[in-house]
C-alpha cells in the first residue's frame, strides 16, 4: 500500500492531537483511502516536554525547514499560528511543491491573498477546514456540500470564549469582569483575552467565510469589528426579559450588489436556533438560496475537535496524492463581477437602545423626537425601574427600532448625547433580523 509522510510544524496542543488520532486511527483511514499516512517528521521549539503521545526516534526535530525539505514529506501541515513564523514556512512549503494543510485563520485572513495566489502558481493544494469552526466543518460545507448555491447570508457563533462569558452572565447574572477572570481560570480564556472579546478572532473567520462565499479577500482594517469587554449586564437582562438572548456574532450578507460583513454583540430571539448554542460551543447558520437555512453545531476549539478536522483535511490531500490529481480546492468563486464590501453608511439593521433619561417632563418625547427627526422608527419603547440608577435624576429607559440605516442611528445618537437629556451616551446594540 502506498504511504503518504505527513510532516508537522507545531507540536502544541492541536499538533499532539493530529498525531494522536493518525496514529490511533491509522488502519481506518488505511483501510478508507487506500493509502498509509505516516507521520514522517515533527518541528516544533520545544522536544523535550511530553505531550502525551508516542513518536519514532528521529521524528523529531526543531528545524522546520528541514521538515518541508525531507523528500519523504508529501503533505505539510502547519499549525504554529500567528503570521510570522508560519506565514514564511507555509510559503516555503507551497514553493516547494507540498500540499498544505493549516488551521491558521489569522494568517488566512491578513496575507491569504498572496498564500492562494502561490498554491495556484505552483498547482498545489491548500486546504484550511480547522480555520473556522474547530471541529465544524463549515469549510467543507462551503466549499463542496453548498456548491450549487448562491449563499444569501451567514450568521455565526465563531468563539467560545465570548459564548461561554455570554451565557454565564444571563444565566447567573455575575458581571462580565468576573466572569472573564473565571474563563480564564478554566483556561477557556487567554492571559491576554483581547483577540477573542474584543472581537477579532471571529472577524479572522468572518474573512475567510467571505472568501469561500463570495470570492473576495476582505481588507481586515474596514471591518466593523466590536466585542464583548465591558458589556453591561443589565443589558444581558433587559434582553431576556424582551425575549432576546446577546451573542457575539458573525454577519456575512450579500446586500445587492455588495457584501455586508462585521462582528458584534447582537440580540438573537429566543426562538432562533442560534440562540440555544451556550458554553463554549459554535454554531454557524448558512442561508442558500436553494437550500434554506442549514445549521451546523459543535465545539469550536479544543484539542480533539481541531485536530479531526485537520486529518480530514489531510485525508482529503492523500486521496488526492494516490490519484497523482489535485483536486486544486475551490477558494473562491470565479465570478466575472465579484461583489464589493458594503459600506458603513449601507449597513443597516435594527437596534436595541438603552438611555439614561433625565427624569423630568418631556425628556421621553424629547429623545424620540430626535430620533424621528433622523429617520429612526422606533418598534417600542419602555421605562425601566431605576433600581437605584435614577438616584442622579437619570432613569434607564429601553427601546426597540425599526431596521434603519446605522449612519442614521449615530447622527441621532449624537445630538441626543449633546442635548443633555441623557447622563451618557446611550447604549445600542444591533438585533438579529431573520
Amino acid at each position: 500500500m502506498k504511504q503518504i509522510g505527513v510532516g508537522l510544524l507545531g507540536f502544541g496542543t492541536v499538533g499532539a492531537g493530529v498525531v494522536d488520532g493518525l496514529q490511533r486511527n491509522r488502519a481506518l483511514l488505511s483501510d478508507r483511502l487506500g493509502v498509509d499516512i505516516v507521520m514522517r517528521r515533527i518541528a516544533d521549539l520545544d522536544i523535550t516536554t511530553s505531550r502525551g503521545v508516542t513518536v519514532a526516534p528521529g521524528v523529531l526535530t526543531t528545524d522546520s525547514q528541514a521538515v518541508i525539505a525531507d523528500p519523504g514529506v508529501d503533505i505539510v501541515v502547519e499549525l504554529i499560528g500567528g503570521t510570522g513564523a508560519a506565514r514564511k514556512l507555509m510559503m516555503a512549503a507551497l514553493e516547494a511543491g507540498k500540499p498544505v494543510v493549516t488551521a491558521n485563520k489569522k494568517l488566512l485572513a491578513e496575507h491569504g491573498e498572496e498564500i492562494f495566489a502561490l498554491a495556484h502558481k505552483r498547482n498545489v493544494d491548500i486546504y484550511f477546514g480547522a480555520s473556522v469552526g474547530g471541529g465544524i466543518p463549515i469549510v467543507r460545507v462551503l466549499r463542496e456540500g453548498l456548491v450549487g448555491n448562491a449563499v444569501v447570508r451567514i450568521h455565526g457563533i465563531l468563539n467560545g470564549t465570548c459564548n461561554y462569558i455570554l451565557t454565564r452572565m444571563e444565566r447567573e447574572g455575575l458581571p462580565f469582569d468576573e466572569v472573564l477572570a473565571e474563563a480564564q481560570r478554566l483556561g477557556y480564556a487567554e492571559a491576554d483575552p483581547a483577540l477573542d472579546i474584543d472581537g477579532f478572532d471571529t472577524a479572522h473567520k468572518a474573512a475567510i467565510l467571505t472568501l469561500l462565499s463570495y470570492g473576495f479577500h476582505v481588507p481586515m482594517d474596514s471591518l466593523p469589528i466590536e466585542g464583548i469587554r465591558g458589556l453591561d449586564g443589565v443589558d444581558v437582562q433587559y434582553a431576556r426579559e424582551l425575549g432576546y438572548r446577546i451573542k457575539l456574532l458573525a454577519t456575512v450578507a450579500r446586500v445587492g450588489n455588495a457584501v455586508e460583513v462585521r462582528v458584534g454583540p447582537t440580540l438573537v430571539p429566543l426562538h432562533h436556533m442560534l440562540a440555544s448554542v451556550a458554553g463554549v460551543f459554535n454554531a454557524v447558520m448558512v442561508r442558500g438560496d436553494m437550500s434554506g437555512d442549514t445549521l451546523y453545531y459543535g465545539r469550536g476549539a479544543g484539542r480533539e475537535p481541531t485536530a479531526s478536522t485537520v486529518i480530514g483535511d489531510i485525508a482529503d490531500i492523500a486521496r488526492n496524492l494516490r490519484t497523482n490529481q489535485p483536486r486544486h480546492v475551490r477558494t473562491a468563486q470565479t465570478a466575472l463581477e465579484k461583489p464589493r464590501l458594503c459600506t458603513a453608511e449601507e449597513m443597516r439593521s435594527a437596534f436595541y437602545l438603552r438611555l439614561m433619561v433625565k427624569d423630568q417632563a418631556g425628556s421621553l418625547g424629547r429623545f424620540t423626537s430626535i430620533l424621528g427627526k433622523h429617520g429612526v422608527s422606533i418598534a417600542a419603547v419602555m421605562q425601566k425601574a431605576a433600581n437605584g440608577a435614577g438616584a442622579d435624576g437619570f432613569v434607564p429607559v429601553v427601546a426597540l427600532t425599526h431596521s434603519t440605516p446605522e449612519a442614521s442611528l449615530n447622527a441621532a445618537l449624537d445630538e441626543i448625547t449633546a442635548s443633555g437629556v441623557v447622563s451618557t451616551r446611550p447604549v445600542s446594540l444591533r438585533m438579529l433580523e431573520e
